[in-house]
């Protein structure tokens, strides 16, 4: 049996999204952002065609969903400002409503001690701007510069930890090149071009942040997929590399160095893939931005070989013409989402940051497991998810492991507080540690939450050499 404590002052806390649990309600000033147009237009996409006019209700159900964490313990929760609500229409008025909803957040959450780390940008673009070109216009950059200017303007005074983009690579990534997410686009070059603006965006936020003679810390939460190679053969290494340089340090070092990889040039060069509009001022403002703090969000490993044939010349470019996939046997599953479940790889990325990043103060932004069909679980009114708890003692041991050898780890987040509506799968996986009841709005909480209210009040946890 071993104890294993956290250091004290540890965040715990979990994370959401505007647009994953606020939901609407009539008269709420809010305009429409590019999740609220696709779930409605291309209803087919979203899993029981559920949009996300409701979501988790929390535009409506605030007050109780804060006594809800207080009496969980969390300390910390991360959430975003709605660009949408907040900005409904190309005018640039604010709506007033969402000024009164967002202070009223704010302040209660800091009233039960809980601080509230608020991101600007989770995926949802106004689409007032994706009509206009979305990310792909440099217009976008300039209006969200001006919309975290505003955001610092009206609620400096209630936070204390800023975040200027979720997962700046999924809008890119998924958007643009991959059709996962709207619109739909699948042109790696476009890809390269939004990806590079939101890198722009993300250090004129900074630039504005710093400019507002606010006292409190700004940062980034990156999506961080760490990349294992079939064996140690040099073409899967090659193609382990390659994977990496695509998916992690084509981001990372441009937010954590100050500029792209000299690798990654080279290579769309050689393809004539390198996007066109990019200037030597914003190269230079990337290379001048630091951030105060980074979130780290984990959910699976990567695993690649070497590609076993050659890429269609005449296909769409992709970082997958340098690797394919690799499952590697006796693997893990949460089969819900078709994931693989390495809690190692915790301990790997705080060796990673450790190595590559050192001194950038960091925390598990996000962490979690989506589990299909729950109601299955249910016994005496309760989810006895068993496997959540399971799941997060796996990944708390190897994150304890990382801070015990002087990783500079601040806190864990856990996605999410209660189910959410989450992008494609809607209500597909729930994450919560709290149940939500789509037909009533009824909220109840899971046994992963008496366990992680304990978790809390100790500090840490009792592992057992079986688990």
């Amino acid at each position: 049996m071993a104890n294993l404590k956290f250091p004290d002052g540890f965040w715990w806390g979990a994370a959401t999204s505007a647009t994953q649990s606020e939901g609407t309600v009539a008269g709420d000033g809010k305009g429409d952002n590019i999740w609220d147009y696709a779930s409605r237009h291309y209803n087919n996409r979203f899993f029981d065609g559920v949009t996300t006019q409701e979501t988790s209700r929390f535009y409506t159900d605030h007050v109780a969903d804060i006594d809800r964490m207080k009496a969980l313990g969390l300390n910390s929760l991360r959430t975003s400002i709605s660009w949408s609500r907040l900005i409904p229409d190309a005018s640039g008025t604010v709506n007033p409503l969402a000024v009164q909803f967002y202070r009223d957040v704010f302040q209660r959450m800091r009233d039960a001690g809980i601080a509230p780390f608020v991101n600007l940008f989770h995926f949802d673009l106004p689409m007032y701007l994706q009509t206009e070109g979305g990310w792909e216009n440099k217009a976008t950059i300039d209006a969200y510069a001006r919309y975290a200017k505003t955001c610092f303007e009206l609620f400096g005074d209630l936070v204390d930890h800023w975040f200027t983009f979720n997962e700046p690579m999924i809008p890119a990534e998924a958007g643009y090149l991959h059709d996962r997410h709207y619109p739909f686009v699948v042109e790696f070059k476009r890809a390269a071009q939004v990806l590079h603006n939101i890198v722009v965006a993300h250090c004129r936020g900074i630039e504005a942040f710093r400019a507002s003679g606010l006292t409190s810390q700004i940062g980034i939460i990156m999506d961080v997929i760490p990349v294992y190679p079939r064996s140690q053969n040099p073409a899967d290494l090659k193609a382990a590399h390659m994977a990496d340089l695509f998916y992690t340090k084509s981001l990372n070092e441009a937010i954590l160095k100050g500029h792209y990889p000299s690798e990654l040039n080279e290579v769309l060069t050689q393809y004539g893939q390198r996007p066109e509009a990019v200037s030597a001022e914003e190269l230079a403002l990337i290379a001048a931005t630091k951030i105060d703090l980074l979130g780290i969000n984990y959910y699976r490993p990567r695993r690649v070989k070497a590609r076993e044939s050659l890429p269609n010349p005449e296909g769409v470019f992709a970082p997958e013409w340098f690797f394919e996939p690799y499952e590697m046997p006796g693997r893990q599953m949460n089969t819900s989402r078709g994931i693989e479940i390495y809690p190692e790889a915790l301990y790997d990325i705080a060796k990673m940051i450790d190595r590559d990043y050192p001194g950038i103060p960091w925390f598990v932004s996000e962490n979690g497991i989506g589990i299909q069909d729950e109601a299955r679980f249910i016994r005496d009114g309760m989810v006895q998810d068993d496997y959540r708890i399971d799941f997060l003692k796996a990944h708390l041991a190897c994150l304890h492991r990382a801070i015990s050898e002087g990783s500079h780890c601040l806190g864990y987040h856990m996605w999410t507080f209660v189910d959410c509506w989450s992008w494609m799968n809607a209500y597909k996986n729930r994450y919560g540690f709290y149940r939500l009841d789509l037909a009533t709005g009824e909220k109840t909480l899971k046994k992963s939450g008496v366990w992680f209210k304990q978790l809390i009040q100790a500090n840490g946890f009792e592992l057992t050499q079986t688990e």
